[in-house]
């Protein structure tokens, strides 16, 4: 049975990490972290992610230009994106621009919650 591949993207090691733990515990997910943001494209291609959690603000390419970046690929243009945030609070979360937004510190069950409803969307074989 294969694993639902997740590349989280965050500046922040031990908020990458956790959210790691968090997403692997549940046991229907690979995870990988990306700490640096100007590789953030270059792991997503080499790891080819059913989902990538994306940090707005971070030090060299921001999560909007990585998102950019993102779409105008034609391998990764279709993988959905979910923005992790402390720019929102929670009560402005939710939907924008297409893409889910989650602000920190982010709920553990909300971003289980958010994760599986995308993952709904990934073909049955990656997500199974």
């Amino acid at each position: 049975m294969s694993k639902t591949k997740i590349l989280i993207v965050d500046d922040d090691a031990k908020l990458s990490h956790l959210l790691a733990i968090i997403l692997t515990r549940v046991g229907h997910h690979e995870v990988r972290e990306e700490n640096r943001s100007f590789a953030a494209v270059h792991t997503a291609r080499e790891f080819r992610p059913d989902l990538i959690l994306l940090d707005i603000d971070m030090p060299g390419k921001d999560g909007a230009e990585i998102s950019e970046d993102l779409s105008e690929d034609p391998i990764l243009s279709q993988v959905p994106v979910i923005f992790v945030t402390s720019l929102i609070t929670k009560e402005e979360a939710g939907m924008r621009k297409g893409h889910p937004f989650l602000a920190k510190p982010i709920d553990p069950m909300l971003l289980l919650q958010t994760v599986r409803s995308l993952c709904q969307r990934v073909p049955a074989e990656a997500a199974a």
